[in-house]
């Protein structure tokens, strides 16, 4: 095995599977209110999805996360949770959703061999759910998340995603904080990043890490933080010892030095980070016949390109030519 490391000595580890662009939300801080949709015809296959995920794994990648949009939208999602699963040397299947149709597939995707279940909850009142997702789905986005419950995505196994806006939610961060812990979930609270589709981004609307965690100890004391190398969340249990959340500084403490992970939009873009400009095209290659050590080529050359950094704090960062809906979280 030849693992794929960059110029900067980083190895990816962890591969980030988009299986749609699509979503039945249109959040503020992840998509535009009226979005244009990949054509059908250039979505990748399962079977061409599940071809790369093979590939990467035999070049050190041990870890997937499969993304949208709403993953949970693309038909028979299970059936590629259970062919990921065969993929030999992945030791982890997470999938990150809305929530919202948990109630229809939690129990196949646990059943299929899913490990981990993140959903987002930005807010728990109804009128800023509204606002912020465009949709009034609070009740069926907490129904989604008793539903992985129910099938078996306990403790560590379920995750909870708020991100943070100045104007919209940061007032609940408390409440959530709150609420999480009488739930027994583990929360993370993420930086709102230029990764919109209506490009209303601005450091006026960013919440930083460090106000986040201020809030939180005005109602919990915690302990001091701890990020594990490659992770993004930097955690802080509580002194209580009930639990405890983490935090996600992408913005105002970038943890580029350690990242590990590469992406694939559903449409066949192989991505070194969220935030690069554009990506390398697979699906090209991949649809031509190439072969997989071809392939294996193609994102070896595009890591050994990946950037020390993604500059956002920098007055000559680009923003990437998609959203977030299109990119995969």
């Amino acid at each position: 095995m030849n693992a794929w490391v960059d110029n900067f000595g980083r190895t990816a580890r962890k591969l980030r599977i988009s299986v749609t662009d699509r979503c039945n939300l249109r959040c503020v801080y992840c998509m535009p209110e009226h979005p244009v949709w990949m054509p059908k015809k250039e979505i990748l296959t399962f079977e061409e999805l599940t071809r790369i995920a093979s590939i990467a794994a035999r070049h050190g990648v041990d870890r997937l996360r499969v993304t949208g949009g709403e993953p949970l939208l693309r038909k028979d999602l299970s059936v590629f949770i259970n062919m990921l699963k065969g993929i030999a040397g992945i030791r982890e299947i997470a999938l990150t959703t809305n929530g919202l149709l948990l109630p229809q597939q939690a129990r196949a995707l646990y059943a299929a061999g899913l490990d981990r279940v993140t959903v987002s909850v930005d807010s728990l009142h109804r009128e800023r759910v509204l606002k912020l997702a465009r949709r009034d789905v609070r009740d069926g986005v907490l129904a989604g998340i008793e539903a992985a419950r129910a099938a078996g995505f306990e403790g560590e196994r379920l995750k909870i995603n708020v991100v943070v806006m100045r104007g919209r939610n940061e007032e609940e961060v408390g409440d959530i904080t709150a609420w999480a812990r009488e739930q027994n979930l583990h929360l993370r609270f993420i930086e709102f990043m230029p990764l919109e589709g209506d490009k209303i981004w601005s450091r006026s609307l960013l919440v930083p890490a460090e106000e986040i965690i201020s809030r939180v100890k005005e109602r919990f004391p915690l302990n001091v933080g701890v990020r594990k190398p490659g992770e993004t969340a930097e955690t802080y249990s509580f002194i209580d010892g009930k639990g405890s959340i983490g935090v996600i500084a992408s913005v105002t403490q970038a943890f580029c030095g350690d990242c590990d992970r590469v992406r694939i939009t559903a449409d066949g873009g192989f991505r070194t980070c969220l935030f690069a400009a554009s990506g390398t095209d697979l699906r090209g290659p991949l649809r031509s016949g190439v072969s997989d050590e071809g392939l294996a080529e193609y994102m070896k050359m595009a890591v050994s390109r990946k950037n020390r950094g993604h500059l956002v704090s920098d007055p000559a960062f680009q923003r990437p030519d998609l959203a977030m809906n299109a990119i995969g979280g």
